[in-house]
């Protein structure tokens, strides 16, 4: 049995550039793993009679945790087949005369079972990590949903194989099929496309971070399909899953506030819904509104003239009366709103958020001055 363990190192070495690139105790390993089927035939072999049992293959549970991990289950096949071809060119040598035949066959019976074995090792392994990979998973989407950001975060991603930037958050109604089966699709999705892909559903809300993607647009494409019906927001683009939190942040809002704008796109980014989210007591759109919107026209003739064009129902006629200015002055005053701003007065949806953005504004330093008053 020595000789035989000898034998099958010596031709590991020479045939599998990966093995002699392994540390020497995981080589050490290997031969202890190696020498323990040998022994294992050899004690199944010499007793076996008409009725002999199934093999005892337990040499697997030798290995510790970390040499199944760095030892792939096609590499383990490649030590498995080397063991059987050193045991086959000595079976002359090995067999009792005229029990070569005898010996080639329970060799194949033997090294059936030893396959058997060597594919329910990595399953078991792969299902302990499969439901560790869940949880850690889980974990990470309720931590980025509960702004709970801290290094071990990062601990946790790194131990999904998370590497990508930039990142960002997608929020929808999670479809009616097993939650499970839904981030197994999505995180096979992300193994196709090369993106990194972590899911979580939570309750009725399927949330979905995508790192890595060439565009938000892109990553959006990639994973529309698996939400339920309903609407679905884009958080916006953040360099890394440390700042994750914010994208998470502003879906989950523009989720609650979607009901909204009933025929909002689908999906709508999160920036696109800051009015509907402002009124609905987002604190974070309701201050970028009021940068965006509001702190670059105080204290100059463009608020005003936003504010007039906005209560004359958007009438530049009525607007220049009012204001005692030409027309054309008053377009160019919108020009510039829409240059500071990035939204134009004169279409629907940007009047309205120019509106709400005002009208925060007003608020925010009317509540200054009481607090000063008071």
């Amino acid at each position: 049995m020595g000789a035989l363990g000898t034998a099958a190192m010596a031709r590991m070495d020479d045939q599998l550039p990966w093995f002699r690139a392994l540390s020497a105790e995981d080589r050490s390993w290997v031969g202890l793993v190696a020498q323990a089927g040998i022994a294992a035939f050899v004690e199944w072999f010499q007793h076996a009679g008409e009725n002999r049992p199934t093999p005892s293959i337990e040499f697997f549970g030798t290995a510790p945790r970390e040499l199944k991990r760095s030892i792939s289950l096609q590499q383990t096949v490649d030590i498995v087949r080397i063991v059987v071809e050193v045991v086959e060119a000595q079976t002359d040598e090995l067999a009792a005369p005229g029990g070569e035949d005898q010996l080639q066959q329970a060799m194949l019976r033997y090294t059936r079972d030893v396959a058997f074995a060597a594919a329910h090792v990595y399953a078991r392994e792969a299902e302990a990590r499969g439901s560790w990979d869940a949880r850690l998973e889980a974990l990470i989407v309720d931590a980025l949903v509960r702004g709970e950001v801290d290094d071990g975060l990062h601990s946790w991603a790194a131990a999904l194989g998370w590497t990508s930037s930039p990142v960002v958050v997608i929020a929808g109604h999670a479809p009616d099929d097993d939650p499970r089966a839904v981030i197994d699709g999505l995180r096979e999705k992300g193994r196709r496309i090369g993106m990194d892909l972590l899911a979580g559903v939570q309750a009725d809300r399927l949330i979905v971070i995508v790192g890595g993607a060439d565009s938000v647009h892109d990553a959006a494409r990639q994973v529309v399909a698996r939400f339920g019906v309903g609407p679905i927001v884009i958080g916006p683009e953040v360099p890394d899953l440390h700042a994750a939190a914010r994208s998470a942040r502003a879906a989950l809002a523009g989720l609650k506030a979607s009901a909204g704008w009933p025929d909002a796109p689908r999906p709508v980014h999160a920036e696109d819904l800051l009015a509907e989210r402002a009124l609905d007591g987002d604190a974070d759109a309701r201050e970028q509104l009021i940068e965006n919107v509001y702190l670059p026209l105080a204290g100059t003739p463009l608020l005003d003239t936003l504010a007039t064009y906005l209560e004359q129902g958007t009438s530049l006629e009525a607007t220049a009366r009012l204001l005692f200015v030409h027309p054309n002055t008053v377009r160019y005053r919108l020009k510039k709103i829409t240059e500071l701003t990035g939204y134009q007065p004169t279409e629907g949806r940007s009047a309205f958020t120019l509106q709400v953005g005002l009208i925060l504004g007003r608020l925010s330093e009317g509540a200054a001055t009481w607090r000063a008053l008071t």
